[in-house]
């Protein structure tokens, strides 16, 4: 069986209704960057960080995946699928994919303050927990936290997504810009051999030397363009 890893970015959950960060009127239009996905503007208002993440997570409760997930999903009957994603949303899951590996942390998941990465202090919450409040405490004591990569912070998991992309056989970009690194650099360590794809419906300026088969759609179109080529 191939090696399919697929990079997904915001567009790829757009269609779903969740809200872009980049686009114009996305999130970062109606908060400043430094105040919700900063270490800095966390220490400085954790309250505000808090309730933003509670109403990214309560947006979760009334979207659901597109076609263009389901889509990545069904191919795991023919290929083995990796889905590298830069989204924090759980819609890859949901919609089946069984092995995800997410960049930039999970909505879903809150940790320690002190030590984000400690599997021990790590909770998935369930729908009913998602607001989480000041004076929540991680099992140190510490108030729990998103289980998100903020600006400015590691990208631990890239780590891991290299070992997968390192051995592809397709690679496959959704709905990203490619102008966020680490994620970008993934290109970089895609087999020479390898086939690329590239699907969005915006031009997407990549800077390669290499052959990528652009699909200019959005999520789902593409990925049910995708599917038919690699039959």
């Amino acid at each position: 069986m191939k090696n399919l890893v697929i990079l997904s970015g915001a567009g790829m959950s757009a269609e779903s209704g969740i809200s872009t960060f980049r686009d114009k009127g996305g999130l970062w239009d109606q908060y400043p960057v430094e105040q919700v996905a900063t270490p800095e503007g966390y220490a400085r208002d954790p309250e505000l960080v808090l309730n933003f993440y509670n109403e990214r997570r309560k947006q979760l409760l009334h979207v659901e995946p597109n076609a263009g997930h389901l889509g990545l999903a069904e191919l795991e009957k023919d290929f083995k699928v990796t889905v590298v994603t830069q989204n924090i949303d759980n819609l890859h899951e949901r919609a089946g994919s069984t092995h995800v590996i997410h960049l930039h942390g999970e909505l879903t998941k809150v940790c320690s303050s002190y030590d984000p990465y400690n599997p021990h202090f790590l909770k998935e919450l369930k729908p009913e927990e998602y607001e989480v409040k000041l004076g929540d405490r991680a099992g140190d004591g510490t108030q729990l936290r998103p289980f998100i990569v903020w600006f400015g912070e590691a990208v631990p998991a890239i780590e891991t997504a290299t070992l997968f992309v390192e051995k592809a056989d397709i690679f496959v970009i959704i709905g990203t810009s490619m102008n966020v690194y680490p994620a970008a650099g993934l290109l970089n360590y895609v087999p020479r051999a390898a086939e690329v794809y590239l699907i969005d419906p915006k031009p997407v300026d990549i800077h390669a030397m290499r052959r990528i088969h652009v699909i200019q759609k959005g999520a789902s179109e593409g990925v049910n363009e995708l599917k038919r080529l690699l039959r």
